[in-house]
């Protein structure tokens, strides 16, 4: 038995540490029943409980969830919104997300693939220093598309 400081208490009777829990106001509760004896604490179950679910909770916080978040261009686009849509990129991946760059080419635009597939090439290159290819380009359609994940952090040695 173990009592409410943590000190072994060595084999008591179970009428004892009962005795023993009602005198501390607290529960006796069986850690171990598979061991030989079984071993029982004296403690706040309820107390106990609390803490547990405080820890999970503060166990999910700490866990992130990487969302797919989507930039979508097109093959003509200004060369400043250009920049503006590679920030928005950097700015999700520092933050653990996953990017799909989206190039969408409407009615006549398609005589203009490569002019797409030379703007996910310049995406890539000024991102290669936070990101790496999950996916590479792809034209479904009437859509060029390409999915980046953050690249692993290099921890300081």
């Amino acid at each position: 038995m173990i009592d409410a400081e943590n000190q072994q208490l060595g084999i008591v009777s179970v009428e004892d540490a009962l005795s023993r829990a009602r005198e501390a106001e607290l529960d006796l509760v069986e850690v171990s029943p598979t061991a030989e004896p079984p071993v029982c604490r004296i403690m706040d179950f309820g107390k106990y409980l609390y803490e547990l679910k405080r820890k999970e909770k503060l166990a999910q916080k700490k866990q992130h969830v990487a969302t797919l978040k989507e930039i979508r261009m097109r093959p003509k686009i200004d060369p400043h919104d250009e920049a503006v849509k590679i920030n928005q990129v950097r700015a999700f991946l520092e933050k653990g997300h996953k990017v799909q760059l989206t190039i969408q080419f409407r009615g006549r635009e398609m005589v203009y693939l490569e002019q797409g597939r030379q703007l996910m090439e310049d995406a890539l290159v000024k991102l290669q220093d936070v990101a790496k290819i999950e996916k590479p380009n792809v034209l479904l359609g009437k859509r060029m598309t390409m999915v980046i994940s953050p690249a692993k952090t290099k921890h300081a040695d």
